[in-house]
C-alpha cells in the first residue's frame, strides 16, 4: 500500500510540473537548416528564450513557464515573424511554410492567437495598400499624405470597434495598442484624445485582472502621460505647439549631431529659408522622396534654401550610410518615435515636414501647404 501511495504522489507531483509549463510547437516546412527563435516580446525588447534548427519536417517544440499574466513571444526565421500571446498552461500549435512564413500560417491550441493572426494580417494589407499609394505616380506630396492619413483612420476605427473595446482584457486589445506603421504607433497615446481613451480603457482592465502585471502598470503610466499631454496641448498655440519652448525667433530650437558628428542647431539656419524634414530611410517611399528634396535643393541652394532633416532610424550605421552623400544638413534623433523632439512638433505621421522663413520663424507644415515648391519660391 506505502509502494502505491508514493508511486501516485511521484506522478502527482510530475503533473503538477508540467501543467506549470506552456508549449508552442509544431512544423514550418520548406525551411530545412533555418534556424527558428523562440523570443519573448519584452517591454525592454526582444529576449531570446530558445531556438531550433530546422529537419526536412520542420517540427519544433518549445515550452516556457506559466506567466502569471499574458505575455507576448514571436517565432521567427529571419525578418519572418509570427507573434502569439500566452497566459496560461495551453500547448499552441503553429503550421506554416517558408518563406510565406508570417503572412500564411495555421495556429490552433489559442482563440488569442488566432484574434492577432488576424490583427497581424490586416496590418500587413494596410502597409501594402500604404506603399501602393506612396508609389502612385500620379499622386501629389499632400494626397499621398491624406491618402495615408485616411487609411489609418478606417484603420484604426475598425480596430477600435472590432477588436479593442469590447474586450480591453483580452491580450490581442493590447497587441493592437502597438502595432505600427512603418515606425509609427498607429495608435498615437502621446496627442490623439481619442487615442488615449483606447489606451486608458486597456489599462483599467489590466488593472482590474492583473493589478501587479509590469505591463499593466506601463499601460496605466502611458495613460497618464496622454493625459497631461493632452492638458498641456489644449494651452498651447497654433499646430499644437508648445510657445514655452518656442524661442525669440519664432521656432522651438533642435541641436543634434549630423552624420560627421558636428552638432548642428536648427537656430544657426536664420537668414535661410529651411525645410525641415523629419524622415524614415528604412521605409519603401524613402528613395522617391530624398530625389524629390534633392531637386528642390539643387535648383534653390544657391539662393539660400537649406533643408535640416531630422532621421529617426533606429540603425545609426544604416543612417550614417543613406546620407553620407546627402548635400544638406543630416542629423539623427537617436531616441526614434520616442524623442521629445516629435512631441514638441506634436509629430504624428512620418514624413512630416516644415517651412522656416529667414527670420527663423515657422510659416507652414506639410498639411496645409499645397504646393511645395511654389512656397519656397514666394520666402526666397
Amino acid at each position: 500500500m506505502k509502494k502505491y501511495f508514493m508511486l501516485a504522489m511521484a506522478v502527482l507531483t510530475i503533473a503538477s510540473c508540467t501543467d506549470s509549463k506552456f508549449h508552442v510547437q509544431g512544423n514550418i516546412t520548406n525551411a530545412k537548416d533555418s534556424v527558428l527563435y523562440f523570443e519573448n516580446i519584452g517591454l525592454a525588447g526582444y529576449e531570446l528564450l530558445d531556438s531550433a534548427r530546422l529537419d526536412a519536417d520542420g517540427s519544433f517544440s518549445f515550452s516556457g513557464e506559466r506567466p502569471e499574466a499574458p505575455e507576448f513571444y514571436r517565432l521567427r526565421i529571419s525578418d519572418q515573424i509570427i507573434s502569439l500571446s500566452i497566459d496560461s498552461t495551453e500547448t499552441v500549435t503553429v503550421k506554416a511554410q517558408w518563406p510565406q512564413m508570417a503572412s500564411q500560417y495555421e495556429v490552433s491550441g489559442s482563440a488569442e492567437c488566432q484574434t492577432i493572426k488576424e490583427l497581424a494580417l490586416k496590418q500587413m494589407e494596410l502597409q501594402q495598400r500604404a506603399i501602393a499609394v506612396s508609389n502612385n505616380p500620379t499622386l501629389s506630396g499632400a494626397q499621398v499624405n491624406d491618402s495615408i492619413l485616411a487609411m489609418v483612420s478606417r484603420y484604426k476605427d475598425e480596430v477600435k470597434r472590432q477588436y479593442i473595446l469590447p474586450n480591453p482584457a483580452k491580450p490581442s486589445a493590447y497587441f493592437a495598442l502597438f502595432q505600427t506603421l512603418g515606425n509609427l504607433l498607429l495608435f498615437n497615446p502621446r496627442a490623439d484624445k481619442d487615442d488615449i481613451k483606447v489606451y486608458a480603457a486597456v489599462a483599467t482592465s489590466w488593472d482590474a485582472f492583473w493589478p501587479e502585471a509590469e505591463r499593466g502598470k506601463n499601460l496605466h503610466n502611458i495613460a497618464i502621460e496622454g493625459m497631461k499631454n493632452i492638458r498641456i496641448s489644449e494651452t498651447q498655440g497654433l499646430r499644437g505647439i508648445d510657445p514655452s519652448k518656442v524661442q525669440e525667433t519664432g521656432l522651438i530650437d533642435i541641436a543634434l549631431r549630423d552624420n560627421k558628428g558636428q552638432m548642428r542647431r536648427l537656430s544657426d539656419l536664420k537668414g535661410q529659408v529651411v525645410l525641415l524634414d523629419f524622415h524614415v530611410f528604412a521605409t519603401n517611399d524613402s528613395p522617391a522622396r530624398i530625389l524629390l528634396l534633392r531637386e528642390l535643393y539643387n535648383k534653390y541652394q544657391s539662393q539660400g534654401f537649406q533643408i535640416y532633416q531630422v532621421s529617426l532610424d533606429s540603425d545609426e550605421h544604416f543612417w550614417k550610410q543613406q546620407t553620407a552623400a546627402l548635400p544638406w544638413i543630416s542629423v539623427r534623433e537617436d531616441k526614434g518615435i520616442n524623442s521629445s523632439t516629435l512631441s514638441l512638433y506634436n509629430i504624428q505621421a512620418v514624413p512630416d515636414f516644415f517651412l522656416i522663413d529667414r527670420g527663423n520663424n515657422l510659416v507652414g507644415r506639410s498639411q496645409n501647404i499645397k504646393d511645395l515648391e511654389q512656397t519656397i519660391r514666394s520666402l526666397l
